[in-house]
């Protein structure tokens, strides 16, 4: 993003944070606190109840930084104190989550079986005449205007909770598997599963958005796609 000024390292970040810089408090506040929103929506019911997690979160930072230890990052200690705020928020709402017990209900297939051959014609369970994915051909002008980026944020928040908060996680705070495990209580199984059904949610998304563009550059149809 032009303009977006980086992080100093945390031995620097922590050091500012806890002489009550200002400035450095802000640059961090607005860095990360978009991320921390959407994480909290796992957890509450309500946009206003995920925006009061992060608040109080940062309320705990602010008083907290002093015993910071550095034992993980300064971003993980956030994100840890986060998703407890979050949790806490959620048992008043008789809405915590168990990410573990979600995967029964998250089962069945990642795509629609009726895209696929049935069983009993020839090569079945291959792609069914038509079905086949189409190939992507974003036009540049959609990725410069940030559309595209518009369409994952909409579907990252379109998420089931247990999918979101992997994605957010992975994909938009950039932690690894075990972080994300440790954070969140599971087994990596089960985040390979939540991991691999946000995937396939967020390709059906783009597929759909890809689709329009190409039949509107085409004239309609898509005919002019190989």
């Amino acid at each position: 993003m032009a303009g977006a000024r980086e992080l100093p390292p945390d031995k620097v970040l922590v050091q500012r944070l806890r002489d009550g810089d200002e400035e450095t408090f802000a640059l961090v506040l607005d860095t990360w606190s978009g991320g921390m929103l959407r994480l909290a929506m796992s957890f509450v019911s309500t946009k206003a109840s995920a925006e009061e997690a992060v608040q109080d979160t940062w309320l705990a930072v602010v008083k907290g930084i002093g015993d910071f230890e550095g034992r993980a990052s300064l971003k993980t200690w956030v994100y840890r104190i986060l998703v407890n705020t979050a949790k806490a928020c959620g048992t008043k709402e008789s809405r915590t989550l168990p990410f573990a017990s979600l995967l029964p209900e998250e089962e069945g297939p990642t795509v629609d079986a009726s895209r696929f051959r049935p069983f009993g014609e020839r090569y079945a369970g291959h792609w069914a005449v038509g079905q086949e994915p189409r190939d992507w051909h974003i036009p540049e002008d959609h990725v410069l205007r940030g559309e595209v980026r518009g369409v994952i944020a909409e579907a990252i928040d379109e998420l089931p909770p247990g999918l979101r908060a992997v994605v957010t996680l992975r994909d938009v705070a950039g932690y690894g598997s075990e972080e994300v495990c440790s954070l969140l209580e599971i087994s990596p199984g089960n985040q390979r599963v939540l991991l691999h059904r946000a995937g396939a949610f967020l390709r059906r998304k783009l597929e759909v958005y890809v689709s329009s563009t190409q039949d509107v550059t085409t004239g309609g149809g898509g005919h002019g796609l190989r």
